[in-house]
């Protein structure tokens, strides 16, 4: 029985990269496109619409992590087995889903992430500042130490999920800003799931969506309280709502 796969995008202000985001997705890949818009400034919303995405617009900011737990709600309440997160800044080359979605497919993986970095080189010369490509390189060595995982890149906006994975962990209760992804990585890991990736070209661009230093050392920040939460519950040190099942 085909899987249907449900791609989600948490949008803000990608009016001018969602058109070439979209073009990249392989004909055939995907059963359902949604876009949830977090109350862009710009027309994203009537873009996406003439793309025919499947369209939510969130009435305030609800931050990033917000944004998808919009996303991964409807895509869930749509039936969806496997459910792919792309960015739609153009950052991420949409045309290698079917990679991601194949391990998970074939029952190899049960998370899969597009790594930027197969190397410095090749990271750098895609436009990757310097100063995130350090940040990047840091903490995903020391997530890979921690989790047991051997990751290229933990900080991926390119992830396919299965079904089981999204209905398994309790990503509700996980922060509204950036650091979500990073809480979903580590409760993944405790909750015994298999995790994978495949490289992606790096691709970064005037146009395509950044947070600023500040922001990103905030992350860098949460990141690391995140890593300790996950020892700390481990070792029955401090027990986080972050790695407590879910209720039925």
């Amino acid at each position: 029985m085909k899987l249907k796969v449900v791609v989600v995008m948490p949008a803000y202000n990608a009016a001018q990269t969602l058109a070439r985001t979209v073009r990249d997705i392989p004909p055939g890949s995907t059963d359902e496109r949604i876009l949830v818009d977090d109350a862009s400034r710009d027309d994203t919303a009537a873009v996406a619409e003439g793309l025919g995405l499947t369209v939510i617009r969130h009435p305030e900011n609800r931050g990033y992590g917000g944004n998808q737990k919009t996303c991964y709600r409807e895509a869930l309440r749509r039936g969806a087995d496997i459910v792919v997160m792309l960015h739609p800044d153009y950052q991420y080359d949409g045309r290698l889903i079917p990679f991601l979605t194949g391990f998970i497919e074939k029952d190899v993986c049960d998370v899969m992430f597009g790594s930027r970095v197969r190397t410095r080189r090749e990271a750098l010369a895609g436009g990757m500042p310097l100063y995130k490509y350090v940040f990047n390189r840091l903490l995903t060595v020391l997530e890979n130490v921690v989790y047991g995982q051997n990751l290229g890149e933990t900080h991926s906006g390119f992830r396919a999920y299965s079904r089981r994975v999204l209905e398994t962990l309790p990503w509700e209760r996980n922060s509204d800003d950036f650091v979500f992804d990073q809480q979903l990585i580590a409760q993944a890991v405790h909750f015994g799931f298999r995790l994978g990736d495949v490289p992606v070209p790096t691709r970064y661009e005037k146009s395509s969506s950044s947070i600023s230093f500040r922001r990103s050392a905030v992350y860098g920040l949460e990141t690391l309280w995140t890593v300790a939460r996950y020892l700390l519950h481990r070792w029955k040190i401090w027990p986080s709502p972050l790695f407590t099942a879910r209720s039925s």
